[in-house]
This record gives structure tokens, C-alpha cells and sequence, in this order.
């Protein structure tokens, strides 16, 4: 049960402030004026793969919290959730991709080096972030991206 409650709680917690921030920094104006890449995706496609993408975060949280509370593992996934919650405040409310660029390059690398670290240990969690990884590849090159044409 006590497992059960800390998987709970660790989704929640993600999705949950992953919501409120999305909810709080919507693409406006600003956003709408900038030139993008050709391979930016829609505006709606966003929300359900942030989701999707926070449950698996979520769950490797769990899976990494209940193994080691206090490890490497468990620190780099804090640090990369951190720089995570940050970007859209950087990026739409202080309407700054060069500094949501600086930011997402060293999330990218918690969220890699987390992966390396969890291979050998718990390849769920290390699985879970695979596409989480990808993800923040893609959202790098597109910020990149949005940073060169602008």
C-alpha cells in the first residue's frame, strides 16, 4: 500500500505542476509572431505528449525514490525536473528562447545521464525515460531552432 501511495503521489505531483505551468504560460501573441522551424509540431499536440511524458517521469520518480531517496539517480532526476518546470516560465513568460535554450541543454544532459545511471539498475525507469529523452532532444533542436530564425 505504501508503494501504491508514493507512485500516487509522485504522478500527481508531475502531471499536476506540469498542468498549472502549461496552464500558466501559454504560447500568446509573442509566441504566434516568432519564426519556426518547418518541423514545428501544432500547438494542441503539446499538452497530451507532456502528459504522457510526466506519468513515465512520474513513475521512474517512484521507482527511483523507493530504491535510493537520497542516491545520484534520485538527484538527477530532481535536477532535471527542476530545470523542466522552468523552461516555459523562461521561454513564454519572459518571452526568452535564448535563455530557455541555456537551460535545456543541461536538462537534457541530467535527463541522458539519468538514463546511463539507471541502465544497470532498473531498466524500467531507465526505459520510461527513453522517450522523455527524445522528446527534450526534439524541444532542444527546436528551441534552437526558434533561436537562429529570430
Amino acid at each position: 500500500m505504501k508503494n501504491a501511495l508514493v507512485y500516487t503521489v509522485f504522478v500527481f505531483v508531475v502531471v499536476t505542476t506540469g498542468a498549472v505551468i502549461g496552464i500558466n504560460n501559454v504560447p500568446g501573441e509573442w509566441y504566434q509572431s516568432l519564426n519556426k522551424p518547418f518541423f514545428n509540431p501544432p500547438n494542441w499536440i503539446f499538452g497530451p505528449v507532456w502528459t504522457a511524458l510526466y506519468v513515465m517521469v512520474g513513475i521512474a520518480g517512484a521507482r527511483t525514490w523507493l530504491r535510493s531517496r537520497m542516491g545520484g539517480r534520485m538527484q538527477l532526476w530532481g535536477s532535471q525536473m527542476l530545470l523542466n518546470f522552468m523552461w516555459s516560465p523562461i521561454f513564454f513568460g519572459m518571452e526568452s528562447p535564448l535563455g530557455a535554450l541555456i537551460l535545456i541543454v543541461p536538462m537534457l544532459v541530467c535527463v541522458i545521464a539519468f538514463i546511463i545511471m539507471t541502465y544497470s539498475r532498473d531498466r524500467l525507469s531507465m526505459w520510461l525515460f527513453v522517450p522523455y529523452a527524445a522528446w527534450v532532444a526534439f524541444a532542444t533542436a527546436l528551441n534552437a531552432s526558434i533561436v537562429y530564425l529570430n
